[in-house]
This record gives C-alpha cells, structure tokens and sequence, in this order.
C-alpha cells in the first residue's frame, strides 16, 4: 500500500471485517477552499482527480466540485475563470467518519454510486479520503 495510507494488522476476511476507513484513506487529499476558482478546480481534475472536495478556513468539509458540476456550469454559458468552488459545490456531500467500518463504507460507495468518498472526523474536518481501489487493496493485505 502506499505510505501515506495506515498500515492494516492480521490476514483474512476477518481481519478485513475489522478495516476502518481511517486504515484505508488516502490522507494526503487534494482539496480546494470554498473561495478557489472553478477553472483552477478543472485543472486539479486533468491531473486525475474525479472530484475535489470542498474545505472552509477551518478544514471542515463544505461541499464537492465534481466533473459533473464543471461541465453543468459549462453547459450554462458560465466561465469556469468567473466562478468559485462555493458557486458550483455540490454542498450534499457523500462522506465518512474516520470510524466507519469496511462493510458500512462498501454499503456507501454501492449505494450512492461514487468511486471516492471524504472522510471526516468527528469535528466534520476533512482527514482523508477513501477511493474504491483502496478497499481492494485493504482487502489484498489483509489476506497476509
């Protein structure tokens, strides 16, 4: 796994059944104040990010720009240069507590149809963020 991921203990499904979020998030989460133009979100996303989240001053969790969003404001005539994230944000966002176990976030990545969700602390601050691929590869590790 990458190092900047928590390293996960044990093998087996078990062990598996065990993972939080907060063992399989990415903590070094590309994201973007609320106040950041559209068209420097755009760029982030050439760069291969699906979505960026959303964060206030204090790195609490405000809303997600998406490549849906981008595109919806181009479809309105809007210039992305015109626009801040705060303009255009999905502010519903789809997230998870750092606490949230394995089978509760495979639940919330099915249901709700995303490849990525923001993880968040008890205080709503952005700490990470947990792609699908990440539940695969805690569940490869922790087969030993």
């Amino acid at each position: 796994m990458a190092n900047e991921r928590t390293q996960q203990a044990g093998a087996g499904p078990a062990a598996f059944d065990q993972l939080k979020a907060a063992d399989l998030m990415e903590r070094a989460v590309q994201s973007a104040h609320v106040q950041t133009k559209a068209d420097v979100i755009a760029s982030m996303m050439i760069e291969g990010f699906g979505g960026v989240p959303i964060i206030d001053d204090r790195r609490r969790l405000v809303g997600i720009v998406t490549e849906f969003d981008l595109l919806a404001a181009l479809d309105q005539g809007k210039r992305l240069g015109d626009l801040s994230a705060g303009d255009i944000m999905t502010r519903t966002v789809v997230s998870v507590d750092e606490h949230t176990d394995v089978r509760t976030l495979l639940y919330v990545l099915q249901t709700n149809h995303v490849i990525r969700v923001p993880v968040v602390n008890r205080d709503g601050l952005l700490t990470g963020i947990v792609a699908r691929r990440d539940v695969l590869q805690g569940y490869l590790a922790s087969r030993g």
